[in-house]
């Protein structure tokens, strides 16, 4: 290998064989080769530039003079970068300044690393001045026509373009510079069809009268990338015609028939293709396409004004709505233009309240993917999944949907739209940033694939030796290494990723159909209209509606923005829930807690099924609003159910345990822990609003939030006590009734019994005195205020009554009390009362001894005559003595017929006459128990499936007094707003509150005649 090739590898070269032939051109013998080789290393593509050079300088010798320049500070010679830039980059622009060697001079522009700055007023008055029309008319008339007007407009088109290209290739970054490089190729463009206008009204006054073609005033549209000012290299212009004549007085005084207008107006439109792209020496700029206008190909060339408006109104497809939303006057009439634009603005604003237009833009998205040719699927950077077209998709529609109210999004440029949107709070800032970046991204690419040839592509080339030369390309001059044609294909790989990843999220958002059937009037939340839609959805407070939605729309935030959008839609969920007003204030509270959040309005926007669960609960539970109130961070919840997995016994109690090695101060400790069980009550009842659990899974939950509460007390108190004197005792917590079934619910107390049992050696009476004083200390720090004060905290009262002696007895016995005790002195009800006792907190040891002293008391072997009378003597005694005064028997449903005693009690009965025998029956819950008799023959499986919905149902709406009002209640409700709400939670439909009523009372009454039969039977 010679040294001549080692050098050429380590300067970029890839055809080695072919540069070394070229490096020994005549044109190059007089230029140092190393200082040609150390200018050559700033291509992009060395090998495409020093072919170039070649060709360049056996056209145009003055290049010579060129190759190197002066800095303007150090005073030092150097190599001309932007002429080698340039050399690497565009073998189409090369071949220009070969055909045209007078324009060479372009080379002498500094190479300088500032943006772009696009002047479009400059370069109309260039290209109306080479085809001899004067700018400053308001109709200008070139001097030129045919192959002259042609040959003079492309060429001063291309000597402007070679200086964009230059100030482009020479910044430092492309991605920094794309939009105003994609601005001004638009301008350019539209210079372009001004001169080319200018041109056919020359030429198309050869056929018709000078006054006729005087009289027709043309606006040129531009559609697409041109009308939005991010136009490519080389691209198809879209445009539209519309046409007027002068207004009477004008010229002949007369005004020109629609007919001769539209004559004359496709005469221009004609000679305007032709001036633009007809075969000529300098080859055509671009395809001049009016395939956007109304019919398409098959309709009118050039219309007016009032034909545009008469189409758009009455048959326009929705995917012409979104081509108008970048339609903008380039070319000839301005005040026309402008007039078009202003009278099509409500029609592009208002589209998306067509029926199913989402559903239509996101189905065309996929028909344009789904027509990719399969040869070119995988190198499509602007059609193919996660392409250009992704991002522009996703941006119009998001426009097009939320732009009728909001004019800050009427944006056209694509990384202009990126910015109004994510100020607006529609896109959320990290997803903005990617989005743009990637689009930047993208567009260069295009852009530099484009330049080489000036060739329509949107393809990524597959040669080694193109991509090494792209990826040099996108990374632009300040890159401080040579990337890999690999590196290339894995960033852009990435970006893909990326950008499909986003489009499929925010693109297919479902609250977008919803928000897209909003109208203006929708969105004016402070009117007198607006008060009446409130009413209609059923707010009661219209007034008191309209100041909170005030308050959540007012001033110019991120979050007032997003508001004012989402409200409508998000007042309609409100409404869907048993009380709009609650839940808007309730709304209107977590708003202001967490509307400086990301995350918080990311799910308003992004999760419609987080907002709209939000919504539901907010209007339908007051447990959840008062706790949400203290919480408002869990409020993320809604938008991630692993989140409202309950955490079970273990996960809590490792975490308390973790909290009391930190905060060793009792009143620390007791604060978290029950903090901790605040929380937990909160997600449960968030999931099961959400539906996310069973009313077992409730139940267990609820119970395992309470043990770990009351264990975490136990060992606050024990810690406490103990620091002052030696532990005399260990104590146990045993949970009696709901509790000890693990049958509660949101409204229940703690049911328990305290055990104690003094350590060995011991003084019983000092072990007592203990035993009581942890279980004041224990009492105390679950129920008494903290400080600070835990706010909306479900406070867990502590009940003992179940005690032997109840509450004249002993808070706390020693175990061998208990036992003295219920060998002696129990009654029945003490140890049916025991069916339910489990060892909730405590010494383990201390458990299972309980556990084996209790077992004979409540599971006797036999169960005598007189124990079952007073059995269904206390029943009876409870029915008419513990129901409220004036309470109906029939709505009590835990006292009332057919409610959670009847049930229990009779399982009961069953337990301490069979579950000796039978030790199915030895269980502390109420559903296995029954069950349980069912198989033993006792009651029959279709009565045991009845107590089964009896007592299921009882227990649900136990639960769902407390999740609707906040408070415990045992009676159905009879205010029809409170039944409907209950009816609810219940499963049954809105308006069902009635039928519900009748189907409680009914399956109540039922099981109550079970209940009779089977226990005073």
């Amino acid at each position: 290998m010679s040294s001549l090739t080692r050098t050429l590898i380590t300067h970029g070269f890839s055809d080695l064989e072919k540069s070394e032939r070229f490096l020994g051109f005549r044109e190059l013998a007089e230029l140092d080769q190393a200082e040609l080789l150390a200018a050559l290393r700033v291509a992009n593509d060395p090998d495409l530039a020093v072919q170039s050079l070649v060709r360049l300088l056996s056209a145009a010798p003055e290049v010579y003079s060129k190759l190197t320049r002066t800095h303007p500070e150090s005073g030092e010679v150097e190599s001309n970068e932007a002429l080698f830039r340039l050399l690497g980059a565009s073998e189409a622009l090369v071949d220009f300044l070969i055909r045209h060697p007078e324009h060479v001079d372009v080379l002498d522009m500094p190479s300088s690393p500032e943006p772009v700055a696009a002047d479009g007023a400059a370069l109309r008055s260039s290209l109306l001045e080479a085809v001899g029309a004067d700018p400053a008319s308001s109709m200008p008339l070139a001097t030129m026509t045919g192959c002259a007007a042609r040959l003079a407009l492309r060429t001063r088109y291309r000597r402007h373009l070679c200086e964009l290209a230059i100030r482009d290739l020479c910044a430092a970054s492309p991605q920094d510079v794309m939009p105003l490089v994609g601005a001004e190729l638009a301008d350019l463009a539209a210079a372009a069809m001004e001169g080319a206008l200018a041109v056919a009204r020359a030429q198309v006054a050869g056929v018709f009268c000078a006054e006729a073609v005087a009289r027709v005033h043309l606006a040129i549209i531009g559609m697409g990338k041109c009308g939005a000012r991010e136009l490519n290299y080389i691209s198809d212009v879209d445009v539209m015609y519309v046409i007027e004549t002068a207004p009477p007085g004008v010229n002949d005084g007369g005004r020109a028939g629609e007919a001769d207008a539209v004559t004359v107006g496709n005469a221009l439109a004609a000679a305007i293709s032709q001036t633009i792209y007809a075969p000529e020496r300098e080859p055509g700029l671009w395809e001049v396409d009016a395939s956007l206008r109304p019919e398409g190909k098959d309709g009118p060339l050039v219309r007016t004004l009032d034909s545009y408006l008469s189409y758009y109104q009455r048959w326009a497809h929705d995917w012409e709505f979104q081509a108008l939303l970048k339609a903008r006057v380039i070319a000839g009439d301005a005040e026309l233009g402008e007039r078009f634009e202003e009278a099509i603005s409500p029609l592009i604003w208002t589209s998306s309240e067509r029926e199913g237009f989402v559903t239509s833009v996101q189905a065309m998205r996929r028909r344009v993917t789904a027509n990719i040719k399969a040869s070119e699927a995988g190198r499509q950077i602007k059609l193919g999944k996660g392409g250009l077209r992704d991002v522009e998709f996703t941006v119009q529609l998001l426009q097009l949907v939320h732009a009728k109210n909001d004019k800050s999004l009427r944006v056209k440029a694509t990384t202009g739209a990126i910015a109004a949107l994510t100020k607006a709070g529609f896109i959320g800032r990290t997803d903005a940033a990617h989005l743009d970046e990637s689009y930047r991204y993208l567009r260069v690419l295009e852009h530099r694939i484009q330049l080489v040839q000036l060739r329509r592509t949107h393809l990524m080339p597959t040669a080694p030796e193109q991509l090494r030369a792209l990826a040099r390309a996108v990374a632009g001059p300040m890159s401080l290494k040579r990337p890999s044609a690999q590196s290339l294909l894995d960033d852009w790989a990435k970006v893909k990723r990326r950008v499909s990843t986003l489009h499929e999220r925010i693109f297919y958002r479902p609250i977008l159909a919803t928000a897209a059937h909003l109208s203006a009037e929708d969105l004016a939340l402070a009117t007198d209209a607006a008060r009446a839609r409130l009413a209609a959805l059923g707010y009661r407070d219209t007034v008191g509606a309209q100041r909170h939605i005030e308050a959540l729309t007012a001033g110019v935030s991120r979050r007032a923005a997003l508001q004012r959008q989402l409200l409508p839609v998000l007042l309609g969920w409100l409404a869907d829930g048993v009380d709009p007003d609650a839940g808007l204030l309730a709304f209107r509270r977590v708003s202001e807690a967490l509307g400086t959040s990301h995350w918080y309005l990311g799910m308003l926007r992004d999760h419609q099924a987080a907002a709209e669960r939000l919504c539901h609960v907010l209007s339908s539970s007051r447990l959840v609003t008062d706790l949400l109130a203290v919480s408002p961070e869990a409020t993320a919840w809604f938008g991630n159910d692993k989140e409202l997995v309950p955490l079970s016994f273990d996960v809590q109690w490792a975490e308390i345990q973790s909290k009391m090695s930190r905060h060793p101060e009792p009143s620390d400790a007791i604060r978290l822990i029950r903090l901790i069980r605040q929380r937990e009550i909160l997600r449960i009842a968030i999931a099961d609003c959400s539906g996310l659990l069973t009313q077992d899974q409730v139940c267990a939950a609820l119970s395992d939030a309470d043990r770990a509460s009351v264990l975490g007390a136990l060992l606050v108190a024990e810690a406490d006590v103990y620091a002052g004197e030696p532990a005399l005792t260990r104590l146990l917590v045993v949970a009696m009734g709901r509790q000890g079934g693990r049958e509660i619910g949101y409204g229940s107390d703690a049911d328990v019994l305290f055990v104690h049992r003094a350590v060995e050696g011991a003084d019983s009476g000092q072990a007592q005195q203990q035993a009581r004083l942890l279980v004041s200390k224990l009492m105390v720090m679950l129920t008494q205020p903290v400080r600070p004060a835990i706010q909306a905290e479900r406070v867990l009262s502590v009940d003992a009554d179940l005690r032997p002696e109840g509450k004249n007895g002993p808070i706390v016995r020693s175990l061998d009390a208990y036992k003295e005790y219920y060998a002696r002195w129990s009654s029945p009800w003490e140890a049916q009362a025991l069916l339910r006792a489990l060892p909730l907190a405590g010494s383990d040891e201390l458990a299972t001894d309980f556990v084996r002293m209790v077992d004979p008391v409540r599971y006797p072997s036999l169960l005598g005559e007189a124990e079952l009378r007073e059995i269904k003597r206390i029943k009876a005694r409870m029915e008419s003595e513990r129901l409220p005064r004036g309470a109906d028997p029939a709505r009590h449903v835990k006292l009332g017929r057919g409610g959670l005693s009847d049930v229990e009690w009779l399982v009961q009965l069953w337990q301490l006459q069979h579950a000796h025998a039978h030790e199915a029956l030895r269980t502390t819950a109420t559903l296995p128990a029954l069950y349980a008799a069912c198989e033993l023959g006792l009651i029959a499986a279709e009565e045991a499936q009845l107590l089964e919905s009896a007592w299921r149902l009882a227990g649900k709406i136990r639960n769902a007094n407390v999740i609707w009002t906040g408070k415990p209640s045992d009676m159905l409700p009879s205010s029809r707003r409170d039944l409907e709400a209950v009816a609810r939670w219940c499963g049954y439909e809105p308006g069902q509150a009635a039928a519900f009523e009748e189907d409680y009372l009914g399956l109540t009454r039922r099981a109550r005649a079970v209940f009779e039969k089977h226990f005073y039977g």
